[in-house]
């Protein structure tokens, strides 16, 4: 239920603000870095990446896929393609949806922001499904990330948006909207996603492997 009600607060926004403001690309970038990008996201992100393994961790039913000869790695790569298709349904076609209600098909504003949320998204997604693999806290933990880290220090820590993926995803945007600065350029937020997103992937692969069944009961 909670997947469905910030993508709709999102689009109902973008509706009242099309209606009170008219177009806007400016507001619409607001909007969408600080609330699409910045909020939704995470927060969908965070959910979806600890849930679609966390809960078998937790009670114990992982058990019964680490007892099958399949690669650790690709039982982590099922669960993430799975949270990714959430993570495009319920973020990046909202965003893409809010965009083109606020500003419109200028300049592919929309469909860049789209595609900053998907693959902020991937990241997010890698990231929480890794914490899920090695800490029963990885909800807080990415709560703490996601809220204080990212959104609180990273707007008036310059360096902290280094490792910031929501200013890594924000800087895709920069290759088609000048409005918004994210402080991260193109050439440094984009390999850092990908980086992120395999690294994360890779390591809760490795992480799983050396999860015994005694410790999964």
């Amino acid at each position: 239920m909670f997947l469905l009600i910030l993508p709709a607060i999102l689009v109902l926004l973008a509706i009242g603000l099309r209606i009170y403001a008219g177009q806007s690309v400016e507001i619409a970038s607001q909007v969408l870095s600080v609330f699409a990008v910045g909020t939704v996201v995470p927060l969908l992100g965070l959910i979806i990446g600890t849930g679609v393994i966390g809960p078998e961790i937790d009670d114990g039913s992982i058990v019964y896929i680490l007892s099958k000869p399949v690669s650790r790695l690709t039982i982590v790569l099922s669960k993430l393609a799975l949270a990714i298709g959430c993570v495009i349904v319920f973020a990046g076609i909202p965003t893409l949806i809010a965009g083109l209600i606020m500003a419109g098909l200028q300049g592919g504003f929309a469909v860049g922001f789209a595609v900053g949320a998907v693959l902020a998204g991937i990241a997010y997604c890698a990231i929480f499904v890794l914490l899920a693999v090695i800490t029963k806290h990885a909800v807080v933990i990415g709560l703490f990330y996601a809220l204080i880290w990212e959104s609180l220090i990273g707007n008036f820590v310059p360096g902290a948006q280094v490792l910031s993926v929501q200013r890594w995803a924000q800087s895709v945007t920069d290759l088609i909207d000048k409005v918004q600065p994210t402080g991260v350029g193109p050439a440094v937020g984009i390999p850092l996603l990908i980086v992120a997103a395999v690294a994360a992937t890779w390591y809760a692969g490795r992480r799983l492997r050396s999860l015994t069944l005694s410790e999964a009961e």
